[in-house]
């Protein structure tokens, strides 16, 4: 188990904020990354940040908690964002049973929590590296 899967499986994940987890994850990609840099990694890299987006999605969904903060939030996310979903499909995927894996990975969460916006500073919130454009560069 990797330092960046631990890190995100601990219980007190849920209870720390969340720019605190973003920092931790950030330092450990980056050292990571500089550690293996020398190796050609490009195609594990890009599954990696996939992967870590989708965990951080299910950590967000989980913080939010209540299906009624997560169509909230939701909807929220989605008048100021370009996408425009419907109050019934922003609906279904706040009330699904279908457990936070699976509802981190359907389209509506996978747009209006993108790769883009949660690599967004905010006050004290550091963005989310992008670990491959992090790797290229």
């Amino acid at each position: 188990m990797t330092n960046v899967e631990r890190n995100s499986s601990e219980r007190n994940v849920l209870h720390r904020p969340i720019q605190k987890t973003f920092t931790r994850i950030n330092q450990i990609v980056n050292g990571w990354i500089n550690y293996f840099r020398i190796g050609r990694m490009k195609n594990f890299i890009d599954e990696f940040g996939q992967w870590l987006r989708h965990k951080i999605r299910v950590i967000i969904l989980k913080q939010w908690k209540t299906p009624s903060r997560i169509y909230k939030n939701l909807q929220k996310l989605n008048e100021k964002l370009p996408y425009h979903f419907s109050d019934e499909q922003i609906y279904s995927v706040a009330n699904t049973r279908l457990g936070l894996y699976r509802q981190a990975n359907g389209n509506v969460v996978n747009f209006l929590l993108n790769a883009d916006i949660l690599a967004i500073r905010k006050e004290e919130r550091p963005g989310l590296v992008n670990p491959l454009a992090y790797y290229l560069r």
